[in-house]
């Protein structure tokens, strides 16, 4: 494999991990334990869109800080 390609899946891997980390910590999933494929899913699928949603969120308001930086000419 090219060294190219080994950072690319490198930086793939930690970005799921830092993912996987925040739905634990900061969303909750850490202390569910699901016993049956419902009782798993349902659970994970709602954090996982509240996830998206913040990312979401997080994303538009870097946007608008970067807006507000730029020197006005």
């Amino acid at each position: 494999t090219d060294l190219r390609t080994l950072a690319a899946t490198i930086k793939a891997r930690w970005i799921c991990e830092q993912a996987h980390q925040q739905l634990k910590e900061e969303l909750g999933l850490d202390p569910f334990e699901g016993r049956s494929w419902k009782g798993l899913h349902r659970p994970a699928l709602m954090t996982m869109i509240a996830y998206a949603f913040l990312q979401h969120r997080r994303l538009a308001h870097a946007g608008r800080k970067k807006k507000n930086q730029r020197p006005s000419a």
